[in-house]
């Protein structure tokens, strides 16, 4: 299947000339120019610490392989121009703050990751916007002009029948779960705690004692607290309606919210900039801590379900509908739906072992078709803890992939193989239209596509 490919951006550059100045007032050198756009030196070497840093696989030489892929880019971008393709900036934020909090998670902090790629935390983020937005601009040409592959069942099962054992992927072992949950009941006494504290932030940033950002760093229960409680510019839609409510209120970046409460815990929230429909906010989250008498009850709740369940007093479906506290999937009779982005099980109730929760893992892991857990502690997606059981609804062992059990993801393979098909002959005829120079140093390469070399 087709790699996913990443857009470095850089400033304009002279393309009469042979080399340009970088913003950092340094010679940087022109390797390749496509059509009237160059790439420079310093994006080859920059792709390639972002690949490093994502352990992208990269094939063969990194010096051959990217500025090729560079190219590709190119040649997209230019016929995106051409069919007038826009995308939204809410969907470019909401992927700018995932691969910025993933950075930052990967290498450690903020300040190892300025000395990663040499700039400011603010530099990257515009780089980083627009790579995404270039990539989302892709994506919508590809769509376009590839996106509508339909293959008839003897198609598919033609392709099937000319793969080779070994090019068959092999799939772990998939899980279909139900699941009932518990929330312990937490004392007043606790969240009053934590309003007072948050409450008591509030008066030190208002009277200038502290700045919030470091009492988010020191404090703040989100993994934003790293960047000082900062979410990067979102859209109301990217927020929970609780906090989105009081958040897009705020108009005096010198001022802190009210408390907060959400699913996710309590916040106080403060206003960075606006631009448009986009904010950027800082916030501090605090979780009241359960105690264990709680958590104890909310566990022998579940045993007398799972008792009920068992003397057949109840079904696990109408345990799952009526008696679970987990508003996901109680609607849905307790089933759990895999939302792992770019996972083949997506959508569906099938999970493998590594796409669930990990607390459910380490129990469905060890059970069988139809058997149903003891109850057990897990922390869920909103980061609380609560008492949960299980039943395993479906079982399939790890094998490989055949038709038969496997009917989607082998469908899947042959629409991939027949884009990627049209896409080859597509890019194969976009280059020989187009004008191409490579620098003689960067020219000794084996690349994917014919035709760059003239």
């Amino acid at each position: 299947m087709k790699s996913k490919i990443k857009v470095l951006f850089f400033l304009a550059v002279l393309l009469a000339s042979q080399t340009v100045i970088s913003q950092n007032n340094i010679i940087d050198e022109i390797v390749w120019v496509v059509g009237d756009e160059a790439i420079l030196k310093s994006e080859v070497e920059e792709y390639r610490k972002e690949m490093l840093m994502q352990n992208q696989r990269i094939e063969g030489d990194p010096y051959c392989f990217i500025p090729e892929q560079l190219a590709i880019q190119k040649l997209f971008l230019d016929q995106a121009k051409l069919d007038s393709i826009e995308v939204q900036e809410s969907n470019i934020s909401r992927e700018l703050e995932y691969y910025v909090n993933n950075y930052i998670n990967s290498i450690g902090s903020v300040e190892r990751l300025e000395e990663y790629f040499g700039k400011r935390l603010s530099a990257i983020r515009e780089d980083l916007r627009e790579q995404i937005r270039e990539q989302q601009i892709i994506q919508s040409v590809q769509q376009k002009h590839f996106g509508n592959i339909q293959l008839s069942p003897s198609e598919i099962r033609q392709y099937y029948n000319n793969l080779s054992q070994d090019s068959l992927p092999f799939i772990p072992t998939t899980v279909e779960v139900q699941i009932i949950t518990a929330e312990p009941k937490i004392p007043l006494e606790e969240i009053d705690k934590v309003k007072a504290r948050l409450r008591e932030y509030t008066d030190q940033v208002n009277s200038g004692e502290r700045e919030f950002s470091t009492l988010a760093l020191l404090h703040s229960e989100d993994p934003s607290a790293i960047q000082g409680g900062e979410l990067g510019f979102m859209s109301r839609s990217g927020f929970v309606p609780e906090f989105a409510n009081v958040a897009f209120a705020l108009n005096d970046p010198k001022k802190v919210s009210n408390v907060v409460e959400t699913e996710y815990g309590f916040h106080i929230i403060q206003l960075i900039e606006r631009r448009g429909e986009m904010a950027n906010f800082r916030h501090i989250l605090l979780k009241p801590k359960v105690p264990k008498e709680s958590l104890d009850t909310a566990v022998v709740r579940l045993d007398s379900i799972r008792a009920g369940i068992m003397d057949k007093r109840l079904t696990f479906d109408e345990a799952a509908t009526y008696l679970s506290a987990d508003k996901d999937t109680r609607n849905n009779k307790g089933i759990m739906v895999n939302n792992t982005q770019g996972s083949p099980n997506a959508g569906t109730p099938r999970f493998a072992l590594n796409e669930l929760n990990q607390d459910i893992a380490k129990i469905a892991g060890e059970m069988k078709e139809g058997e149903i857990s003891q109850p057990f502690l897990m922390l869920n997606d909103k980061g609380r803890q609560v008492a949960a059981m299980i039943k395993i609804t479906n079982r399939n062992e790890g094998h490989r992939a055949n038709i038969n059990n496997d009917y989607q993801i082998i469908k899947q393979m042959a629409e991939n193989a027949r884009k990627q098909k049209l896409v080859d002959e597509w890019l194969q005829k976009k280059i020989e239209k187009t004008y191409v120079r490579i620098d003689p140093e960067w020219r000794k390469c084996e690349f994917r596509y014919s035709g760059w070399l003239r």
